[in-house]
């Protein structure tokens, strides 16, 4: 009888495992890419001096954002986010390369940042910082009662009125 039991736990302690390593990929992160897809080589092509917007844009394709105001810079922005379930997805990588362009189109400077230049924004919980004075909720529900008159309006019984 010893034997049967101990077979009994046995395959009950293999359906366990089997049954936790069936789970574990369903806990992995969702990867995902985000904007412009990287490619190593063809950045490092770029050459300030030789290359203009057209050989740019044949080489990288059109950019994510442009420049509106100032130098034209053009703007390639690519991130991979990482998600766990039930979180918030978070940025695994990011980079940023700008071509910054002279008035004659030509490229004057090829710039590369990371993650490390990510602001990360922690807005102040649930309220809106605001000037002036707190007031209630019966403040704001009853609080302009006799403050808004008629205008002076005869017989509305505002300033000017009877």
């Amino acid at each position: 009888m010893n034997s049967g039991a101990g077979r009994k736990t046995g395959l009950a302690r293999a359906a366990v495992v089997l049954g936790l390593a069936a789970l574990l990929p369903a806990c992995s992160a969702i990867r995902e890419s985000r904007g412009y897809i990287t490619d190593p080589l063809l950045t490092e092509v770029i050459q300030p001096g030789i290359d203009n917007q057209r050989s740019v844009e044949g080489t990288l394709g059109r950019p994510t954002f442009t420049s509106q105001f100032g130098q034209p810079t053009w703007y390639y922005v690519s991130s991979i986010t990482g998600q766990r379930p039930f979180t918030r997805p978070r940025i695994r990588q990011h980079s940023v390369l700008a071509v910054r362009f002279d008035e004659g189109g030509r490229v004057i400077e090829v710039d590369r940042s990371g993650v490390d230049q990510v602001v990360y924004l922690d807005p102040d919980g649930d309220k809106t910082p605001t000037l002036g004075r707190e007031r209630g909720f019966l403040e704001d529900l009853f609080g302009n009662i006799g403050q808004v008159g008629g205008g002076g309006i005869p017989g509305a019984g505002g300033p000017g009125g009877p």
